[in-house]
């Protein structure tokens, strides 16, 4: 990132926060305060004011409601009302404690209100700013695979980030490439091997270039090793994170904790959807279909049915496409909110799925994807689940083997509390509306095509 960028960068990060810390340091001071602490309390205050400053800045760099640029202004606005409404909602139930009884709620939503506004406005105002006032950066993509231009593609809605000026094969590695890569601030390696790109990628650190790399499997791989400082010769162990005893007992409690609790407060939901989905066409409420978990094993995943029944005649996999005309009226409303999906919770309570984990993928497409990615069975060395990185940084069309690079960079970062992120960022993209854009079956067969010869290409 180049100084002018960063500076207008810390200037939108430092007026939202000094605006959405004043408004609640004012109901603080103005209302609450008095009311739970001593006027010469002062340590009540401040620790009160740090407290939703942390947990403030903490849930937007979670949330990502700080990168004005990188989102929609709709998008940006619902993460900061995120952020500041959780944190507000966290430091409430610290005064009903302190209280030992509820505490008027009228001044904290009224402080939500203006807050939002806040937001708002520094989501349209700052967007424009930023845009304004930062140049994108002039970037060099260099390419290892024939379909580049998909992947041109996907910088059309990013535009004032990146202004792709020149796309080079990966063979100008192979003579005097300085001067090609040289006028450039951002440089992309867009599918060429890391033997390949080693020596450019020296270059461009040292010249403070922004950088970016699609990873090789292998190189996703290497996140799962950790430093082991045995002898004067550095070296490093596998860790075998998905394979942890005390880990996986914690996530086993969690998973049937947050599941009962879940299927507690959604049953009137539940309970609607399948009075809806009953009185449409009479069919049958749910639509179970097998699926492949941890170790290969199969069981019968739960959707509420949101398609006409039989909507795939003789077991074939039919992809939905836009549009889709065996989508019932009531499907396309719980799709859309992905209601449909809410049954899995069962699937997590019985112990066939997990809370965060790899999207469980039919028995024939892990049959199919593995035969042209060998590597695709990697992803079931741990239970799937409903929701992960593939889910909530993927969308409806992402090609297998993107979904398997997003799948495998949580295989080798699982955590607890990367759970517990990945959790969050799921409340958000629950109220983010899904785009299939322009998905079509002709579309699904091609994907996988495209596959096929990935990394034979990055190693040519």
């Amino acid at each position: 990132m180049n100084n002018r960028k960063f500076a207008l960068s810390m200037i939108m990060k430092f007026s939202i926060f000094a605006l959405q810390f004043g408004f609640f340091a004012m109901v603080l001071f103005q209302y609450y305060g008095p009311r739970l602490f001593r006027r010469a309390d002062s340590i009540g205050y401040a620790v009160t004011l740090i407290l939703y400053a942390i947990v403030y800045v903490a849930l937007g760099n979670l949330f990502r409601a700080f990168k004005i640029t990188d989102y929609s202004i709709a998008e940006t606005i619902f993460s900061q009302f995120l952020s500041f409404g959780m944190a507000d909602l966290l430091l409430y139930g610290e005064f009903c404690m302190i209280r030992h009884n509820y505490v008027n709620l009228i001044p904290g939503i009224l402080t939500v209100l203006c807050q939002l506004l806040a937001a708002a406005c520094w989501a349209l105002v700052g967007k424009r700013f930023t845009i304004a006032f930062g140049k994108p950066e002039k970037t060099l993509v260099i390419s290892g695979a024939d379909n580049v231009n998909e992947f041109l593609q996907k910088f059309d809605k990013i535009g004032h980030i990146f202004t792709i000026e020149k796309v080079v094969s990966a063979d100008i590695l192979k003579g005097d490439w300085k001067k090609e890569v040289a006028p450039y601030q951002a440089v992309i390696f867009y599918e060429v091997s890391s033997k390949k790109r080693s020596e450019v990628i020296w270059y461009c650190m040292q010249s403070r270039k922004s950088l970016y790399i699609t990873p090789q499997l292998s190189e996703i791989t290497m996140e799962g090793f950790g430093a082991r400082h045995l002898i004067d010769t550095p070296m490093m162990k596998y860790e075998y994170r998905s394979e942890r005893f005390w880990y996986n007992l914690v996530k086993r409690v969690v998973d049937i904790l947050l599941s009962l609790t879940a299927l507690i407060l959604l049953s009137p939901l539940l309970l609607l959807t399948a009075l809806a989905i009953k009185l449409e066409d009479r069919g049958p409420v749910f639509y179970k279909q097998k699926r492949c978990t941890k170790n290969g094993e199969v069981f019968e995943i739960l959707k509420f049915r949101s398609m006409i029944v039989d909507a795939e005649k003789g077991g074939k996999s039919i992809p939905c496409r836009s549009g889709d005309p065996r989508i019932t009226r009531v499907g396309r409303v719980i799709r859309k909110l992905r209601i449909d999906e809410f049954p899995q919770i069962i699937n997590v309570l019985k112990g066939d799925m997990s809370i965060v984990g790899p999207r469980p993928e039919r028995i024939e497409h892990v049959e199919e994807y593995t035969k042209e990615i060998p590597e695709f069975s990697y992803r079931l060395r741990v239970k799937g689940g409903l929701t992960g990185y593939a889910q909530i940084y993927g969308k409806y069309n992402t090609s297998p083997y993107d979904k398997l690079r997003l799948d495998l960079q949580y295989i080798e970062k699982q955590s607890i509390l990367l759970d517990l992120k990945l959790i969050l960022l799921t409340i958000k993209i629950m109220f983010v509306p899904e785009s299939t854009e322009g998905f079509t079956e002709e579309k699904s067969a091609q994907m996988t095509e495209k596959t096929k010869s990935v990394d034979e290409l990055q190693d040519k």
